[in-house]
């Protein structure tokens, strides 16, 4: 049964597509079977591995999951793209029927993968949720800056409204720090607060403000591919291993 992990969060700019593509990768080059969901209309995940968007979103359509997937540059990596269509968009994320036909459509067709990771928009709205119903963990990344904790409430909240749902099915995957920059002391106290109100749930390992990982996804790839010797790359293998530990 494939791990899926929901990577969300209602703030934008913390790093969620990022986080989500290259950990992708690195499941993939740890010989992982992956398949990266773009659920955000922003397609980031989908231009950021040098694919299109599509003009439909197939989860729309209802057509079979493997008539649309896209082929990226890594073998084990495949990707599910993501549609810039208004109305297409528009009709996932507001419509609750349209939500539940989408989890039923995520919870098929995953059997040949060992990871499955969602890209989800930056909001709490029904797609967010059939995203979380649909998976087996949620991985939050946070930015290291004054306003990390803002907004976190609420998604906790409807992670546990999830999971009261759908007992035993959703867990914690993980809090994760992104745009780590250990010169600040105000990463640090962050750092502090965030693992003193959450604790064991949140990775030992955290993602640093690294060129790299900004230029890569305008090159079509992820920071591993572009850049296999930074400390973006480090970071993200790292995180890799952390998530393969804790199965």
């Amino acid at each position: 049964m494939a791990r899926v992990l929901c990577v969300a969060n209602q703030k934008g700019g913390v790093g969620k597509t990022t986080t989500a593509l290259n950990l992708a990768a690195a499941l993939a080059l740890a010989d992982q079977r992956t398949l990266l969901v773009d659920l955000d209309p922003q397609c980031n995940a989908t231009s950021g591995l040098g694919c299109r968007p599509t003009a439909r979103h197939s989860l729309v359509e209802r057509r079979p999951l493997r008539e649309s997937l896209c082929a990226t540059q890594l073998p084990n990596l495949q990707l599910l793209p993501g549609c810039r269509s208004f109305q297409d968009i528009s009709l996932l994320a507001s419509d609750q029927q349209e939500a539940q036909m989408l989890e039923q459509h995520l919870a098929h067709g995953l059997e040949r993968f060992d990871f499955v990771l969602v890209d989800c928009p930056p909001s709490v709205g029904h797609l967010t949720r059939a995203a979380l119903s649909a998976s087996t963990e949620v991985l939050m990344p946070i930015q290291c800056e004054y306003f990390a904790m803002e907004g976190l409430t609420q998604m906790i909240h409807v992670i546990r409204e999830v999971m009261q749902d759908r007992p035993g099915r959703l867990e914690f995957g993980g809090i994760l720090l992104t745009m780590y920059d250990d010169t600040l002391e105000l990463t640090h106290e962050v750092d502090a607060e965030v693992r003193e109100f959450f604790g064991d749930i949140v990775f030992d390992t955290v993602i640093p403000r690294d060129p790299a990982v900004s230029e890569a996804p305008s090159h079509g790839q992820s920071v591993i591919e572009y850049a296999p010797r930074s400390r973006g790359t480090r970071a993200y293998i790292e995180l890799c291993m952390e998530v393969l530990d804790n199965e």
